[in-house]
């Protein structure tokens, strides 16, 4: 069993580190304007963890055999096909909603830190 939640974490997680990826460079590429970037941040986080949470509903339905975890699933590990859809289904539903709870978490910080810039007059704005 802990084969099948390390395979979710990296299939989900590698997901997610492109998203954080891409949310990383749109935020830097706004770094002229802090409040401006914190809250683009934080609003496509929050579109993130949205996304996971959607994807944890529709797990526990989705054919196991077209998901990621079960292609890098070592055949060894592999759990019989009588109830292969259920644990497929539910360690990643499992995985989903652990990584859209971080997502949400971030979010709530940068739109949190986007307030606070915006009350404050921290927002510098260069140029």
């Amino acid at each position: 069993m802990d084969a099948i939640k390390n395979a979710a974490f990296v299939s989900v997680g590698r997901a997610c580190g492109f998203a954080g990826l891409a949310i990383f460079c749109i935020t830097m590429s706004l770094s002229f304007q802090p409040a401006l970037a914190t809250r683009a941040g934080g609003f496509l986080s929050l579109c993130v963890a949205v996304f996971l949470g959607y994807c944890s509903m529709k797990a526990l339905k989705r054919p196991y055999k077209r998901t990621e975890l079960w292609l890098i699933l070592d055949k060894k590990f592999r759990v019989k096909s009588e109830i292969a859809q259920q644990v497929i289904g539910g360690v990643l539903r499992e995985t989903y909603l652990w990584f859209a709870q971080q997502a949400a978490i971030i979010a709530i910080v940068m739109l949190g830190l986007s307030l606070l810039l915006e009350i404050s007059g921290l927002d510098v704005r260069w140029g």
